[in-house]
């Protein structure tokens, strides 16, 4: 049996990273957007931080009026997140944990420590039809605490995975694999949707893409970093041939 269409979720957070290194409107994160589904996205993903480090919240409102395809809003669990969420109505949120120091998200969020506040959140929006993923540690006790909260879509955290491949790390890379491979498996036992990135280059989603209960995966620092040298067309599609090659080889 073939496995389902992978689908390609495209973060365009660092097109707006450049433009306010400098200021001013260019480039344009929504340009990026319709080019981005123009080449092959099947959805946009987009992370409104609390210090808008990159996405500002009238990127969020041009995103939802402008594009074609599914807005997945990537926010913390907090009232203000929430409050925009429910004003802005994409067709999902992510909910992710959140640092000021932190340059990107380290990691998956704690689930079990703020399962009662999560769970609130989860229901909260989805009072308001839109639909919720969790960005989770790719673990057992995770998963279960995300099935508790109520969250109909996981999104797994590849980081580790990913950053022990580019330190040649073979038998850590397994490991993580190994994590990814179980908890993606145990996802679908739960009747939860299974996402996964963080970290994925061509190499990295080829290889998850043989995980056939992993629907979706969200990418966006390399295929931004790729834009500088190949245009943003050229790299989605190519992530977009990677990850179909790697579907082909689903079990």
């Amino acid at each position: 049996m073939t496995a389902a269409r992978l689908r390609l979720g495209v973060n365009i957070d660092h097109v707006a990273t450049v433009r306010n290194a400098r200021g001013g409107v260019v480039p344009d994160p929504v340009r990026a957007a319709l080019l981005a589904i123009e080449a092959g996205a099947d959805g946009i993903t987009a992370h409104l931080r609390e210090d808008r480090r990159h996405i500002r919240d009238e990127d969020m409102a041009r995103l939802k009026r402008e594009i074609s395809k599914p807005l997945n809003f990537e926010m913390a669990a907090t009232d203000d997140m929430v409050a925009i969420a429910l004003r802005t109505r994409p067709h999902a949120s992510c909910l992710v944990p959140e640092k000021r120091s932190e340059r990107t998200t380290e990691g998956g969020l704690d689930v079990i420590g703020g399962h009662d506040h999560l769970k609130f959140v989860t229901a909260e929006l989805k009072r308001a039809s839109i639909r919720v993923s969790l960005f989770i540690e790719p673990s057992m006790e995770a998963l279960e605490a995300a099935h508790s909260i109520g969250a109909p879509v996981v999104e797994l955290h590849t980081g580790s995975w990913c950053d022990s491949l580019s330190h040649g790390e073979t038998e850590r890379a397994a490991h993580e694999f190994e994590r990814i491979t179980r908890a993606a498996q145990h996802a679908a036992k739960l009747g939860i949707e299974c996402h996964a990135g963080h970290g994925l280059d061509y190499e990295t989603a080829r290889t998850i893409a043989r995980l056939p209960q992993i629907v979706e995966l969200n990418i966006g620092h390399f295929l931004i970093g790729e834009a500088i040298f190949v245009g943003l067309p050229t790299a989605i599609r190519t992530m977009r041939a990677a990850m179909d090659e790697g579907r082909a080889h689903a079990v």
